[in-house]
């Protein structure tokens, strides 16, 4: 299928239901620096600088839904602790999701702790149980789930191995779903995949695969032998292996087999990778694309998540700029939204770089932009750009602007050296970006003067500092734009 056609599919996500039903837990994230060894015992002694938390498992899995634009109904259980609170408040955060947050008095709610210094896991502590959940509970998941089946697309069935689903538990949702001719998309934690007998796709890693399978799998087709075993014998129609650096391997019972190549990234965190996945690979299903055009979107959304820090997701304008890119990773990998931008900035501040800003329309690309820019580089180590949106172009220009969609002109920042990351922004000023960046350094031309820049009293709040760039002059866009005319 086409990149123009996998668009369209993408803009249909919008239009989507999901049902997901898996575990969900807490994600916190530790960030510091090791600088030294504990004089008490040979360990490193890890300097806490910030702490952040959002959700994860079967939890992340909805974000990334919501994040692409479908409405979700999520099921899930939890304790009545301290943790299973602080899930309930984010997700009851999400407009887009409508929770069935199950409570079981006694139950521990997971959470999942990781120590990250610089751009590295140095340690995780995970507080979890892994016991079954009651009889009770079980009975009230299958309920909820077979009342939501018919106002939802597909079901995702995320587990995570922490006590929500029983065999008998994934038997009544899988045959619910059967009977009503919605698709079931697994992603498994068990090496027992007669558990998932009857589903439309498991998507198990190679180490899962490999697991159920008993045996090592070390070339294709050992791969696809042993996925066709297990298809055949528990009534899976299609198997996913996602293979990290090999990128993924589709197999149909009908006999298909697809390759699917990893984008060249740079790897900085796999934490929810496969949660990104598994939400991008239903969300195609649920939209009508093939299961291979679908596994194609999916290893593209997991290709970007793994070049952000923490459990990050991946929205339909990060999908879009992938496909427009050719698989150019160096400039996708630059273009980010908002929450993903602050999180990469707060990084690159805990790694002692100066953090520098600025923004405009960059409709038609000029040597005034271009020394705007490398100006700006000089005073930073790392150049954040804030373009404009076609809506706020719009708005600013006039109806006959931009010339050069948002994406286009997203895609020429990120392609230069200078830059370091692009953030697309709906409002008419970037005063939102920076109250989340909090960069050093705050570029505008020098036809503006200090006082008018957008954002300045944050900058200067935080000790940074405001540059006025000398103009090109001669160079504007609605110069070139008469020129043309």
């Amino acid at each position: 299928m086409a990149d123009s056609s996998l668009v369209e599919i993408i803009d249909r996500f919008a239009t989507c239901r999901v049902l997901c039903v898996g575990d969900v837990m807490l994600d916190k994230f530790i960030y510091g620096q090791v600088d030294r060894i504990s004089p008490e015992a040979p360990i490193p002694v890890f300097a806490i600088k910030e702490e952040r938390a959002m959700l994860g498992g079967a939890g992340n899995v909805a974000r990334n839904l919501v994040a692409l634009g479908a409405e979700t109904a999520f099921v899930s259980v939890i304790g009545n602790d301290k943790i299973g609170h602080a899930i309930t408040s984010m997700i009851g955060k999400e407009a887009l999701i409508t929770p069935y947050l199950l409570t079981e008095s006694g139950r521990i709610s997971t959470i999942k702790t990781r120590y990250v210094a610089g751009t590295q896991q140095v340690l995780r502590a995970d507080h979890e149980t892994q016991a079954l959940v009651t009889e009770v509970t079980a009975r009230l998941i299958v309920e909820t789930v077979n009342e939501e089946i018919k106002n939802h697309d597909v079901i995702i069935l995320s587990d995570y191995g922490k006590g929500m689903f029983s065999r008998a538990t994934l038997s009544a949702i899988i045959s619910a779903a059967k009977a009503q001719g919605k698709p079931v998309v697994v992603d498994p934690k068990s090496r027992d995949f007669s558990l998932y007998h009857g589903a439309t796709c498991v998507s198990p890693n190679l180490h899962e695969l490999a697991n159920a399978a008993a045996s090592e799998l070390r070339t294709d087709e050992e791969i696809i032998m042993a996925a066709r075993a297990l298809m055949q014998a528990h009534d899976i129609e299609n198997i996913l292996v996602t293979r990290s650096r090999e990128g993924m391997t589709l197999v149909a019972r009908a006999g298909a087999v697809h390759h699917i190549p990893a984008k060249a990234q740079e790897v900085f965190d796999v934490s929810g990778a496969g949660d990104t996945a598994i939400a991008t690979l239903a969300l195609g299903v649920a939209a009508g694309v093939s299961l291979e055009n679908a596994a194609i979107l999916a290893n593209l959304a997991a290709g970007i998540v793994v070049g952000r820090i923490g459990t990050a997701v991946v929205n339909a304008r990060d999908l879009k700029t992938a496909l427009f890119s050719h698989s150019s990773a160096d400039s996708l990998h630059k273009i980010m939204p908002l929450s993903a931008a602050a999180a990469q900035a707060e990084q690159w501040k805990r790694e002692g770089k100066t953090v520098g800003f600025t923004n405009g329309c960059f409709d038609l690309m000029h040597p005034g932009h271009l020394a705007l820019l490398h100006d700006t580089k000089f005073h930073c180590d790392k150049l954040v750009v804030g373009v404009n949106t076609d809506a706020s172009v719009k708005r600013l220009k006039g109806p006959t602007r931009p010339l050069n969609g948002e994406m286009e002109r997203a895609l020429l920042l990120a392609s230069l050296t200078a830059v370091d990351m692009v953030v697309l922004f709906e409002e008419d000023t970037p005063l939102k970006l920076i109250e989340a960046l909090k960069p050093m350094v705050l570029a505008k031309g020098a036809d503006y003067q200090k006082h008018q820049v957008v954002g300045h009293e944050i900058v200067e709040r935080n000790g940074g500092k405001i540059v006025l760039v000398p103009l090109k002059e001669g160079y504007s866009t609605t110069n070139l734009i008469k020129k043309m005319a």
